[in-house]
C-alpha cells in the first residue's frame, strides 16, 4: 500500500512539473527597471520591434524581465560583417542579406532614435547576431579574417572616431583600413561595440552568439561564435555562448524539430528557452561584470 502511495504521488510530481510553464522559475530583475534594447538578425526580428511577437526570444524576455522599456533594433538577414560597398543606411528594411543589412546600421538606428528623444538611452544592449555571418560565406569571404590576436593596438580600442566614421562610407579610399576591419568578423564586432561603449558608457553590452542550426555545420557556428567571444572578452563585454549552451541542437533538429520551425529559427517554445538562458546569463554571469 505504501507503494502504490508513493507512485501516485511520483506520478503527481511529474505531471505537475512537465507543465510548468517557462515564466513560473524564470527570474526577473524585481528591483530594477532597466532600459533595454535588443540588436541582431531574424532570431530577435521574429519578436518585432516592440517585442511582442512569440517566435522572438525578446518578447519572452520583455515578458519576464519587466523593463522599464524594450525595443528591438533587429532585422531579418542581418549580419555582424560589413561589405566595402556598405553605407550608413537607417531606412533600409529588406528582410534579407545586404550591403547595408548589418549590425553597424543597426547601431545608427538606435544612436539617432536616442539623439531624437524617441528612445531613452538604454541601460542593457543585447546584440544576438552572427548566424548569417557564417551561413553565407560566399557573401562574407573575408568574415573569419583577421583573427583577433592580430589585432593592431588601435584596432583593439575603436576602430577609427565613431562620430567621424559615421559621416563617411565605409568603403570610402581614405578609410580603406577601417573597411578591411569592418569586412571581418572580429573588426566589426569591435568597432560596432566600441561604438556602443562610447555612445553609452554606462550601458551593458551583453553579446549572444548564434545558435547551432541545420543549415550550417556546427564546425563553422563554432568559429563565428569563438571569434564573437574573443573579440568581446578583450573589450570587457559579457558574453553567452548558444551554440554550446543553447536549447537549439542542430542533430535534434534534424531528427525531430522542437525548438525551431525550420532548422534554424526558433519557435513558441525555443524562443522562451532561449529568452530564460539569456536572463540567466545577465542576472547571473553578466552581473559578474
Amino acid at each position: 500500500m505504501e507503494f502504490l502511495q508513493l507512485i501516485i504521488l511520483l506520478s503527481s510530481f511529474t505531471s505537475s512539473t512537465s507543465s510548468t510553464s517557462f515564466t513560473s522559475s524564470t527570474p526577473h530583475l524585481p528591483n530594477s527597471s532597466p532600459h533595454v534594447v535588443m540588436l541582431g538578425d531574424s532570431n530577435t526580428w521574429l519578436g518585432g520591434d516592440d517585442c511582442t511577437g512569440k517566435r522572438g526570444w525578446n518578447t519572452w524576455f520583455r515578458q519576464w524581465m519587466q523593463p522599464q522599456s524594450c525595443r528591438s533594433y533587429a532585422r531579418s538577414g542581418a549580419t555582424w560583417t560589413c561589405t566595402p560597398q556598405t553605407r550608413r543606411n537607417t531606412t533600409e528594411n529588406i528582410g534579407v542579406l545586404g550591403n547595408d543589412n548589418v549590425i553597424y546600421n543597426q547601431i545608427c538606428r538606435l544612436m539617432d532614435a536616442v539623439n531624437e528623444g524617441t528612445q531613452p538611452s538604454p541601460n542593457i544592449i543585447i546584440i544576438m547576431a552572427g548566424t548569417n555571418d557564417a551561413w553565407f560565406r560566399d557573401k562574407r569571404p573575408h568574415a573569419f579574417d583577421n583573427i583577433v590576436g592580430h589585432a593592431s593596438e588601435r584596432d583593439k580600442n575603436v576602430v577609427g572616431h565613431a562620430s567621424e566614421r559615421d559621416k563617411n562610407v565605409v568603403g570610402h579610399a581614405s578609410k580603406r583600413d577601417e573597411t578591411d576591419d569592418m569586412v571581418s568578423l572580429c573588426g566589426a564586432v569591435r568597432h560596432g561595440c566600441g561604438m556602443l561603449k562610447n555612445a553609452f558608457p554606462a550601458a551593458r553590452v551583453v553579446l549572444v552568439t548564434p545558435m547551432q542550426s541545420t543549415a550550417v555545420p556546427d564546425s563553422i557556428i563554432a568559429v563565428a561564435s569563438d571569434i564573437i567571444e574573443d573579440t568581446g572578452q578583450q573589450m570587457g563585454l559579457s558574453v553567452l555562448r548558444l551554440d554550446r549552451d543553447g536549447c537549439v541542437v542542430s542533430e535534434q533538429e534534424r531528427l525531430n524539430k522542437q525548438f525551431t520551425y525550420d532548422g534554424t529559427h526558433t519557435n513558441e517554445q525555443g524562443a522562451q528557452c532561449t529568452a530564460r538562458l539569456i536572463v540567466d546569463f545577465i542576472n547571473n554571469v553578466g552581473a559578474e561584470r
